[in-house]
């Protein structure tokens, strides 16, 4: 081969590398929660979160490849914080109601039971102290963990039972099954709270080691809950702030800009996406754990005051063991039920620290 033609093939060569787009930089990303996809913080994780965080990259320099670990595959449930921290897992779904000595402030309306019904005004009035208060996003910061956005929150907590409920009065006896604080939901009504969640519900129900369950509509009915614990009691717990999309903090500071910017835009997009099927799926859930007039009760007003007025002064004793810790329970206790206050919610009790 000539000079001239090794010349120019060089430049052949060159000239076409450089007209040649830049192959995008893939970005290994494991993102975990340990309940299966059936339940909706999971569904659009894979639905809404990683398509809008992969079309929010086009046109970048980067591309994610995902790899997704659900249902106990990589972490058990209450374990996904660990799978974080540890680097196991680069995002996650939270789910802080299992973490409530980790991730106190996370769970201030599982300490202020029989709060409004509505799931967005218990979303927008976290969001609000995320945005108001440092030590809501700095908690997580102990673990290795940064909050995306993306929090959710369950719809309006009820009880399910393999019995009648008509009053508290109905409970004494009675082993009951609920997730993490809302085991305290039970103290003064003569039940047994027993420490659960929605993996082992079913099993646990038709084997006899619990007699009900605190649960929420929209995964009772996936869970076919009502197969064992036919009778359904409307008490108005309240819709619970559950979780959020986290990610390691560490990794999620080493990565671009852009990367770090359409994980949070995903976050929002998760959030309103699960609002509204969430919305959607109440009364259908519904309709299938209770049927019939048979199989379902509402509490009344006054019912749902008296139990209210039964229980400790649970959000007290959180916020003063918060405080001792040296985080911001009572200020955070109060700006939650100040905000659910100021947008006209319905409470069963004033829980605010005077």
């Amino acid at each position: 081969m000539t000079s001239t033609i090794r010349r120019l093939l060089a430049g052949t060569a060159l000239a076409t590398a450089l007209a040649a787009p830049a192959m995008a930089e893939v970005i290994p990303v494991t993102v975990v929660n340990g309940h299966p996809p059936i339940f909706l913080w999971v569904k659009h994780l894979t639905e809404t979160f990683i398509p809008t965080v992969n079309a929010a990259l086009e046109g970048t320099d980067y591309s994610i490849d995902w790899t997704e670990a659900y249902g106990g595959s990589l972490a058990a449930v209450g374990g996904e914080l660990d799978a974080i921290e540890d680097g196991l897992a680069e995002v996650g779904v939270v789910p802080t109601v299992f973490l409530p000595t980790k991730l106190i402030l996370q769970n201030v309306t599982y300490n202020t039971p029989f709060g409004p019904s509505d799931p967005q005004q218990v979303m927008d009035a976290m969001e609000t102290l995320y945005a108001t208060i440092p030590g809501m996003g700095e908690s997580w910061n102990e673990y290795d963990a940064e909050y995306l956005g993306g929090g959710f929150a369950l719809d309006n907590y009820l009880l399910m039972t393999n019995f009648p409920v008509n009053s508290i009065d109905d409970l004494a006896g009675h082993r009951i099954a609920a997730p993490g604080p809302a085991v305290n939901w039970l103290e003064g009504t003569g039940a047994v709270g027993v420490a659960g969640n929605l993996t082992t519900y079913y099993n646990d129900l038709q084997t006899g080691v619990f007699d009900g369950v605190i649960v929420f509509p929209t995964a009772a009915a996936p869970a076919r809950l009502h197969e064992v614990a036919p009778y359904v009691t409307v008490t108005n717990f309240g819709a619970q702030s559950a979780g959020g999309v986290i990610a390691n903090q560490t990794w999620l500071h080493d990565q671009p800009q852009e990367v770090q910017d359409a994980l949070r835009a995903g976050a929002v997009a998760y959030q309103e996406a699960y609002i509204a099927e969430q919305s959607q799926r109440v009364a259908a859930a519904m309709a299938t754990i209770a049927p019939d007039a048979d199989h379902l009760t509402e509490l009344s007003a006054e019912e749902r005051q008296r139990w209210a007025a039964a229980l400790p002064d649970i959000a007290g004793t959180w916020a003063a063991a918060a405080d001792e810790a040296g985080l911001a329970g009572t200020e955070v206790l109060n700006a939650y039920v100040h905000a659910l206050q100021e947008a006209g919610a319905d409470l069963g009790r004033d829980w605010t620290m005077r």
